[in-house]
C-alpha cells in the first residue's frame, strides 16, 4: 500500500472481485501506486455492500480525506469501476432467484423435469436430480419442426419453398415446415393469468427456435404489452440446438436478472454521478464494468444472470492469463486457484482463452460462453475421513461455520488442520481472527489432538508391522487431496491432447502455494509462478481485462468453396452488430479487434469444435481437421464439415500498464542472489516426505529481485504461504516468485511387503483415473451416435489373471461381466498371444452380455510376460440380425440378433484385420435366414478402432505408472486394491446380518411372462461372507429374456456397492466373498445357441429388483430400460441386396422406487442403465420423426408413506415408412411396493395406427403392442411409450413428507467445468 501522502483528484481505476468469503479491491493512479485492500464481503455491523466500503477506503487513501460510511462517493474521482461478483452464483446456489415462469412448446413442459434422463450419482437408489428453477410452466399450443432430416440415405435437401406456405428458411439455412401457428387470444390469456398470480419474469423457450425465432417474439411482444419486467428469449440468449440446455439457459437468465438488476440498482445508489458508459460519456459519472464468465466485461446496463454464474473465477483466469504467459515463448499455462471449499483449475495457450459453451453449475445446465474452469470438491476446508482401510479426503467440507478444527469453533479435521499439523501453515502470518471475540491466532492443539485419536483408530485397523506417527497420518492426507485436485488437472489437458509437462502451473488463492510443489511434480510440471498478487488476482485480472461483445447465428451449411462466401457476408453482418455495440461504449476503430470463429463438425457427428480464423485466409477446413486430429485422434475425409454456429467476439481493448512478461525478465535476470537461513525470520520444524526438517522461513517483502531460497524453505506474507520443498528452488522476479523443481528421476521407494494404507488411497485414484481417460478417449474417439452421445461403453483395466481392477462407472451392467470375458479369452489364448495383439469378443458364452456389446482386449506385455489387461465395451448400434438395430424383440435364437464373435484377433501385432472383422460383421450374419449382416459396416469399423484406441491409451497409463512406481509396486497394489473392496464388501454383509439377525434372505420377481426368478441369501456374519442362491429360477426360455451368467455377476456388485454408501474401489473384490449359485439351463445360464438380447436391458433390471426387495432396501424401480429402434434398410430378403438405411436406438426412463426415507424420483434411469436421451431438436435433425410428447406420467408411481417416482410418456410421429420394435418389461407384473407401499402402475406401450375408413380417409386406431414387438409403421402413425412408474414404500395413511430441509439439495450437484461434465458423463451410459 502506497504511503504517499499526496491527494489525488481524479483518474482511479477500481478492480473490485467480491468473492463469497472476502472481498479484494485493488485501486491504481498513474501517479501513485497500487492499493489494495482485502474486507469480509458481509460484515452488517460495519458497512452494507463490500465493494462500495472497498471504493470508499480507495477514495480515502488516494485523497487523504476522510469518507463517511454514509456519504455517496464522488464519482468524479473515478475513471473507472470493474467488478466481478458472486451475486448471481450465490442466488443460484442458494436458490434464492427471482420467481419466474417458463414458457414452453405443449408436449414439453416437463422437458427441464425429464432433463438428459440420467441420474447424477450412478449409485444413489435415493435419486436426487436438481431442482428445476421456474416456480410454473405455461405450454403454448405451437409447434415447427425440421423439414428434412440428415441421415437420409442420399442426403436430400429441400431446395424450394415458394410452392408451401408453411415452408420457410430458418437462421440456420434448414428448411422449418410450420405445423402449428399459435392463437394470440390463447397466448394473451395465458400470459394475463401469470400476471395476475404475481409472476414479473418468465423465460421463453419453443422448439426449433434457435432458427425459427418468430414464435418466441411473438410471445415476447405480448409479454412486454402486458408489463412483465424480465422476459428471456432463448434465441436471444444463445440461438443453438438443442432444447433442453437452451431452455435450462432462459430460465437461469429469468431467474438471476432481476436479482443482478437489483443489486445493481442498490450498488449504484451509493454514489454521486452516474455509473455506466452512458453517464460517462456524458461526463457525469464514471464507466462501470462488470466481469462475465467468459472473461470479458461488459457494461453494467448490460449485465446479465446468465453471463455472470463465473464472474469471479474469470477474473482470476484472466489474471494468470495476462501475467503468466510469454506470446513470444508461448508456454502454455495451467491455473490452480485452491481455495477454502473447491479448487479451481483451468488452462491458457495458444494466446486466447479457452471457452466452453455447455456446462453445468449447482446442478443447472448452462448453454453459453464461459471459460472452461473446472472445480473440484476439495480445498482447505475439506474434510478428512479414515474408511475402509483408505484415506478419504472430501468431498464433505468444513465450510466458513464451524470450518476447520482449528478454526476454535469445534470444527472437524481437515486439510487445513493437516497443514497447520506439518508445519506448513504458520500462525504468524496467519490473522488473528478466532475465538470468541475474534482476536486468537489458529488453535494448533485442536489439530494435533484430533490427529492424535484419528492416528489410534488407524493403527489400531493396521498391521501392526505398518503403524503411523500421527506426521505419517496427517501427510498422507495431504497426499491424497494432492491426487483429488491433480485428477481434474489431467483430465482437462491430457483427454483434450495436451501433454502437461509442457506446462507452467500458475498457482493462487489462499492454499495454492502449500500445495502446488507436490500438484506440478506429480503432474511432470518442473516450474511454478506464484504473482505478486496473487492473494487477490482475480481482481487483478478485472483491471487488466478488455470489453467484450459476443454475437453469434446457427448454420447448417457445409464448409465447402462453394459456400464460402455466404459465410464471409455473415461474417462481415455480425461484426457490424459487435463493432456497434463497442461503439456505443466509447472504443474506437483502433481498440476494436474481432475474432472470427465457426463451430463445425463431420457430418452424422456431433462434437462441433470453435475453429477460429487462421491469420492468412479464410480457410477453416486445415485448422479444423488439424484440431480434431489432436482432440479426437481420427479424420473422417469423406464426410462433409457442417457449420453450426458463426460467432464473432468483438474486444474493446483497455488500457494496462505495460508489465514484462515472465521469461522477459528471466533472461534479463543477469544473476541470482543465493540467499542462506540468516535473512529467515524463523526457524520452524516442517515435515516433508521422509521427516520433519527445521525450516527457515522468509518475509517475502524482506528479499530483493534476484533472491534465490534453495528448499526447504516457507515464503510467506500476510496474505500466502508458499512451501518450497527439498529438491527445488524459488527466485523472485519483479512480478512472481517462481519455484523450479529440480529432477529427480529416481523411482519412487515403496515395499511391497506391506500395503500402506496411504499410498492404497493414492493408488485407488490412479486406477479410476486411468479407466476413466480410457472412457474419455473412447468417447472423443468414436463415431456413432449409440458411443459418443448416449454414451454406451465401459472401459476397466483389469490385473494378468482378468481380475476387474477399475472400472470408470459407466454401464452398471457391465460392472462384473467384463471380467468373465476378459478372464475366458486370457484363458482360450494363453501363449498364443504378442506385443500388439487386440481381441475381440460378444459371445454370451465367453464374458458376453448381448451381442451387440462388443468387447475389444488388449494384452499389456512386459518382455514377453502379460502383466495386464485393458479391456473396452461399447453397444454398436447395428451388427446384423433380423431388425435394425440389433435389438429385435421377438428373437429365438441367438443367431437373429447378429454376429456372434467367441474370440478373435482383431488387430494382429499392430495391424488392425479390417478384412476379418468385416467378414464376421457383414458376411457372417446374412447367412442365416431372414437375417442381415450389419447396417451400418463404418460406424462399426469406426467404433472399434475407436476401442482400440481408447485400450492404449490405458497402456500407456500405466506403462507411466509402472514407469514411475516399478513393475512389483503397480502389481502388488492391484491386487491390494481389490482386497481393500472385499473388505467392504465383507464389512457390508456383517452389518446386514446383524440388522436381520441372522434369517435367510428371500424374494422372488416375475418376468412378464410368468418366469420367475428366486434368490436366497445366506451370509456367514463371522467371516463376512454370502451365498447368492438362484435355485428355483424358471428355465430357459424360447425368447430372448435369456440373461448370459456375467449379467446376474453384474447385478449383484451393482448391488452390493448401491448399499456401501460411501465410495469403495469398484473391483474384483466385491464379488470375493460372495459364493453365487445359479442353476444350469435357467434362463440365468442359457445354452450357448438362446437369443439373450432382452436378457441384459431387461432381465438384467428384474434380478436387480429381487436382490433389493431381498435386503428390503428400497421398493421397486420401474425395473425396464424401454428399448426402442426404428430404422429402415438391410438385407432385402428377396433379391439378397443389401440396401443403404440407418438405424437408431434409445432407451427411455421411468420412476425410481422410493426408499426408507426418500420419495422415488420421476423420469429417470433406474439401476442397470443410466442413458442419456437424444435431445428433442437433434432427434428431429436427424431423423424423420415428429416428437409430439415428452412428459412425466403423472400418477404413475406408487402411493405410499413416501411414494414412487412416476414414469414418462414419449409419443413419436413417423414421417417417413419405418421398421419399429419395442422391447420392454413391466407390462403385465407392476413394481412393487415395500412395507406397506403400494405397486406402481405397468407400462403401456400403443400403436397409432391410420386405418382406412372406407371413404377415402383415415381414422386413428389405438393398438396395444404389448411388451414385446415389432411393426412397419407408415407416415403420419405414431407409437406411444408409456413408462412404469417407481413403487411406493411404507403405508399410504401414514402420510409423512420429507422435509426439504433434510436433504442438501447440493447432494445431486457436481463441479464446473469440461471435467466435472466428464464425471457426469462416466456415470451416463446405457
Amino acid at each position: 500500500m502506497s504511503t504517499h501522502c499526496e491527494s489525488v483528484t481524479g483518474g482511479i481505476k477500481i478492480a473490485i472481485d467480491r468473492g463469497g468469503t472476502f472481498t479484494d479491491c485493488i485501486g491504481s493512479h498513474p501517479e501513485r501506486d497500487d492499493v489494495v485492500i482485502k474486507l469480509l464481503s458481509v460484515d452488517p455491523a460495519n458497512y452494507d455492500d463490500a465493494p462500495r466500503e472497498a471504493i470508499r477506503r480507495v477514495l480515502e487513501i488516494y485523497t487523504g480525506e476522510k469518507i463517511g460510511r454514509d456519504e455517496k462517493l464522488d464519482t468524479s474521482l473515478i475513471e473507472s469501476i470493474r467488478m466481478g461478483t458472486t451475486v448471481a452464483t450465490n442466488a443460484l446456489l442458494e436458490r434464492k432467484g427471482q420467481r419466474c415462469a417458463m414458457i414452453t412448446t405443449k408436449g414439453f413442459g416437463d422437458c427441464l423435469i425429464i432433463g438428459n434422463q440420467s441420474r447424477p450419482k450412478i449409485f444413489d437408489i435415493a435419486i436426487r436430480k436438481p431442482e428445476v428453477l421456474y416456480q410454473k410452466v405455461v405450454e403454448i399450443d405451437e409447434r415447427v419442426t425440421l423439414e428434412d432430416y440428415t441421415e437420409h440415405p442420399k442426403k436430400f435437401r429441400t431446395e424450394d419453398v415458394s410452392t408451401d406456405n408453411d415452408l420457410v428458411i430458418g437462421l440456420s439455412g434448414e428448411v422449418i415446415r410450420i405445423i402449428k401457428r399459435p392463437e394470440l387470444s390463447a397466448i394473451e390469456g395465458k400470459l394475463r393469468k401469470l400476471y395476475e398470480e404475481g409472476f414479473r419474469s418468465i423465460a421463453v423457450c419453443l422448439v426449433h427456435s434457435y432458427t425459427f425465432p418468430d414464435h418466441e417474439k411473438l410471445i415476447g411482444e405480448i409479454a412486454q404489452k402486458i408489463g412483465f419486467k424480465h422476459i428471456s428469449l432463448s434465441s436471444q440468449l444463445m440461438p443453438m440446438i438443442k432444447l433442453v440446455p437452451r431452455a435450462t439457459s432462459a430460465t437461469a437468465d429469468a431467474y438471476l436478472t432481476p436479482e443482478i438488476k437489483k443489486y445493481i440498482d442498490g450498488f449504484q445508489k451509493g454514489f454521486a454521478g452516474g455509473l455506466g458508459t452512458a453517464s460517462a460519456m456524458k461526463g457525469a459519472g464514471a464507466r462501470c464494468e462488470f466481469m462475465q464468465s467468459d472473461g470479458g466485461l461488459v457494461d453494467v446496463d448490460s449485465f446479465s444472470g446468465l453471463r455472470a454464474i463465473l464472474s469471479g473465477p474469470a477474473g482470476g483466469v484472466v489474471g494468470y492469463a495476462l501475467t503468466s504467459y510469454d506470446p513470444k515463448t508461448k508456454i502454455p499455462v495451467i491455473g490452480f486457484d485452491m481455495g477454502g471449499t473447491s479448487t479451481d483449475v483451468s488452462r491458457y495457450g495458444e494466446g486466447r482463452y479457452e471457452h466452453v459453451f455447455e456446462t453445468t453449475t449447482a446442478g443447472v445446465t448452462i448453454q453459453s460462453p464461459q471459460l472452461d474452469i473446472n472445480t473440484v470438491a476439495a480445498g482447505g476446508g475439506s474434510q478428512l475421513f479414515w474408511r475402509n482401510g483408505l484415506f478419504v479426503v472430501g468431498p464433505d467440507s468444513a465450510a466458513a461455520h464451524p470450518g476447520p478444527a482449528c478454526y476454535r469453533k469445534g470444527g472437524p479435521l481437515t486439510v487445513t488442520d493437516a497443514n497447520l499439523y506439518l508445519g506448513r501453515l504458520l500462525p504468524e502470518f496467519f490473522p488473528k481472527i478466532f475465538g470468541p471475540h475474534e482476536n486468537e491466532a489458529l488453535d494448533e492443539s485442536a489439530s494435533k489432538i484430533l490427529f492424535a485419536e484419528l492416528t489410534e483408530k488407524i493403527n489400531a485397523e493396521i498391521a501392526p508391522a505398518k503403524t503411523m506417527s500421527t506426521d505419517e497420518v496427517a501427510y498422507g492426507f495431504i497426499k491424497v487431496a494432492n491426487e483429488t485436485m491433480i485428477r481434474p488437472i489431467r483430465t482437462l489437458t491430457e483427454a483434450k491432447g495436451y501433454d502437461t509437462s509442457t506446462h507452467r502451473l500458475a498457482t493462487f488463492g489462499g492454499a495454492g502455494g502449500q500445495h502446488a510443489v507436490a500438484i506440478a511434480e506429480a503432474l511432470g510440471i518442473s516450474q511454478i509462478l506464484v504473482h505478486k498478487y496473487s492473494s487477490v488476482l482475480s481482481a487483478y485480472g478485472m483491471a487488466l481485462a478488455d470489453v467484450v461483445q459476443e454475437v453469434q447465428e446457427p448454420s447448417s451449411i457445409a464448409f465447402t468453396p462453394e459456400s464460402q462466401h455466404s459465410f464471409l457476408e455473415r461474417f462481415a453482418e455480425l461484426r457490424k452488430k459487435a463493432a456497434a455495440s463497442l461503439y456505443d461504449q466509447g472504443f474506437s476503430d483502433e481498440q476494436c479487434e474481432f475474432e472470427l470463429y465457426l463451430n463445425m463438425r463431420y457430418q452424422g457427428t456431433e462434437s462441433a469444435l470453435m475453429i477460429i480464423k487462421p491469420d492468412v485466409d479464410w480457410n477453416f477446413k486445415a485448422p479444423f481437421i488439424a484440431q480434431h486430429l489432436q482432440e479426437f485422434g481420427f479424420v473422417l475425409p469423406n464426410r462433409d464439415i457442417i457449420v453450426d454456429d458463426i460467432r464473432v467476439r468483438g474486444i474493446g481493448k483497455s488500457f494496462r500498464s505495460i508489465e514484462k512478461t515472465v521469461d522477459d525478465q528471466l533472461n534479463e535476470l543477469t544473476a541470482t542472489t543465493l540467499i542462506d537461513e540468516r535473512k529467515s525470520v524463523m526457524i520452524k520444524s516442517i515435515y516433508f516426505e521422509g521427516g520433519r526438517v527445521d525450516t527457515p522461513i522468509y518475509k517475502i517483502e524482506d528479499l530483493s529481485v534476484g533472491s534465490k531460497i534453495p528448499g526447504p524453505a516457507i515464503l510467506a506474507d500476510g496474505t500466502q504461504t508458499i512451501v518450497v520443498p527439498p529438491n527445488s528452488s524459488a527466485v523472485l522476479i519483479n512480478t512472481h516468485v517462481i519455484i523450479n523443481i529440480g529432477d529427480d528421476e529416481a523411482k519412487k521407494s515403496i515395499s511391497t511387503q506391506q500395503v500402506d494404507p496411504i499410498t492404497l488411497s493414492i493408488f485407488g485414484h490412479r486406477f479410476m483415473a486411468i479407466a476413466e481417460q480410457m472412457g474419455r478417449a473412447l468417447q472423443k474417439t468414436s463415431v456413432s451416435t449409440n458411443v459418443k452421445e448416449r454414451l454406451d461403453y465401459s472401459c476397466a483395466l483389469f490385473d494378468a489373471n482378468g481380475g476387474l481392477v477399475a472400472n470408470a462407472p459407466h454401464l452398471p451392467v457391465h460392472l462384473g461381466s467384463m471380467s468373465t470375458a476378459v478372464r475366458m479369452q486370457a484363458e482360450m489364448w494363453k501363449g498364443k498371444l504378442k506385443k500388439g495383439d487386440v481381441i475381440v469378443s460378444n459371445h454370451p458364452t465367453t464374458g458376453g452380455t448381448h451381442l451387440p456389446d462388443i468387447t475389444v482386449i488388449t494384452p499389456a506385455f512386459h518382455g514377453d510376460k502379460i502383466v495386464f489387461y485393458v479391456a473396452s465395451r461399447a453397444h454398436h448400434a447395428d451388427i446384423g440380425g433380423i431388425l435394425p438395430g440389433s435389438m429385435p424383440p421377438n428373437s429365438r435364437e441367438l443367431y437373429q440378433e447378429g454376429a456372434a464373435i467367441l474370440g478373435e484377433k482383431l488387430v494382429s501385432e499392430g495391424r488392425f484385420n479390417e478384412e476379418r472383422i468385416t467378414q464376421l460383421l457383414l458376411d457372417e450374419p446374412a447367412k442365416f435366414p431372414g437375417c442381415s449382416g450389419t447396417r451400418c459396416l463404418p460406424d462399426n469399423i469406426n467404433d472399434l478402432k475407436a476401442q482400440v484406441a481408447a485400450n492404449q491409451k490405458g497402456i500407456n497409463l500405466i506403462d507411466s505408472l509402472i514407469d514411475e512406481y516399478t513393475e512389483e509396486v503397480v502389481q502388488f497394489y492391484m491386487v491390494a486394491i481389490q482386497e481393500n473392496a472385499e473388505l467392504s464388501v465383507r464389512n457390508l454383509l456383517k452389518e446386514v446380518s446383524k440388522k436381520f439377525e441372522g434369517k435367510i434372505l428371500k424374494a422372488v420377481d416375475y418376468m412378464d411372462d410368468g418366469s420367475p426368478i428366486y434368490l436366497s441369501i445366506e451370509i456367514n456374519a463371522d467371516e463376512g461372507t454370502a451365498v447368492f442362491d438362484f435355485t428355483g429360477t424358471g428355465p430357459e426360455m424360447y425368447g430372448n429374456m435369456n440373461a448370459p451368467e456375467a449379467v446376474t455377476f453384474s447385478a449383484i456388485i451393482y448391488c452390493l456397492r448401491c448399499m456401501i454408501t460411501e465410495d469403495i474401489p469398484l473391483n474384483q473384490g466385491c464379488l470375493r466373498p460372495v459364493t453365487v449359485i445359479i442353476p444350469k439351463d435357467s434362463f440365468l445360464s442359457p445354452s450357448a445357441a438362446a437369443a439373450v438380447v432382452g436378457g441384459n436391458v431387461l432381465t438384467s433390471q428384474r434380478i436387480t429388483d429381487v436382490i433389493f426387495h431381498a435386503f428390503e432396501a428400497c421398493a421397486a424401480s420401474q425395473g425396464d430400460c424401454n428399448n426402442l429402434t426404428f430404422g429402415i434398410g438391410g438385407k432385402n430378403q428377396e433379391t439378397g441386396e443389401q440396401i443403404r438405411g440407418w438405424g437408431y436406438y434409445e432407451t427411455i426412463a421411468g420412476g425410481s422406487g422410493a426408499g426408507p426415507t426418500w420419495h422415488g424420483t420421476s423420469g429417470v434411469h433406474t439401476h442397470m442403465t443410466n442413458t442419456r436421451i437424444t435431445d428433442a431438436e437433434i432427434f428431429e435433425r436427424r431423423y424423420p420423426v415428429l416428437l409430439r410428447e415428452f412428459s412425466i406420467r403423472k400418477g404413475s408411481g406408487g402411493k405410499g408413506q413416501h411414494r414412487g417416482g412416476d414414469g414418462v410418456v414419449r409419443d413419436i410421429e413417423f414421417r417417413v415408412p419405418v421398421q419399429c420394435s419395442i422391447l420392454s418389461e413391466r407390462r403385465v407384473y407392476h413394481p412393487y411396493g415395500l412395507a406397506g407401499g403400494e405397486d406402481a402402475s405397468c407400462g403401456l406401450n400403443l400403436w397409432i395406427r391410420n386405418i382406412d375408413d372406407g371413404k377415402g380417409g383415415n381414422v386413428e386406431r389405438k393398438i396395444n403392442l404389448g411388451g414385446k414387438n415389432t411393426a412397419s409403421m407408415q407416415t403420419g402413425e405414431r407409437v406411444i411409450i408409456c413408462t412404469p412408474g417407481g413403487g411406493g414404500w411404507g403405508a399410504v395413511h401414514l402420510d409423512e413428507e420429507i422435509q426439504a430441509g433434510k436433504v442438501d439439495p447440493r447432494s445431486s450437484w457436481r463441479g464446473q467445468g469440461t471435467a466435472a461434465n466428464y464425471a457426469a458423463v462416466q456415470e451416463s451410459a446405457s
